[in-house]
């Protein structure tokens, strides 16, 4: 999904029924904020959840190989096994960045 453009403020209306700023002047509404505008937000339980499992299970075989590829600079060999591993290529691309992530980690931790 490609994201909106910014939207430019609106002038206020006028009052009149023609021209640029047009309409009847109203009181803008502020909605609510509802619950359903956080979903998909990580919660810092689920974050820590997931990096111990990390911690603990290591990578899947397919990352490791992924991961070697990085290393050894074939960026687009392992863009396709991530994408053909994973089935759409955001995801892949979203993989391939948290991968050279953990490899440039261990690379300033001297591993």
């Amino acid at each position: 999904m490609a994201k909106q453009p910014a939207r430019t403020p609106k002038a206020p209306k006028s009052g009149l029924f023609v021209g640029l700023n047009k309409g009847h002047i109203v009181t803008p509404r502020v909605p609510r904020a509802k619950p359903s505008n956080r979903k998909g937000h990580l919660s810092q339980r689920s974050k820590f959840v997931r990096s111990l499992i990390r911690e603990v299970a290591g990578f899947a075989p397919y990352e490791r190989r992924v991961m070697e590829l990085l290393k050894n600079s074939k960026d687009k060999r392992a863009r396709r096994l991530a994408k053909k591993r994973l089935g759409t290529f955001v995801r892949a691309k979203r993989k391939i960045e948290d991968l050279s992530n953990v490899i440039a980690e261990s690379r300033r931790a001297g591993h």
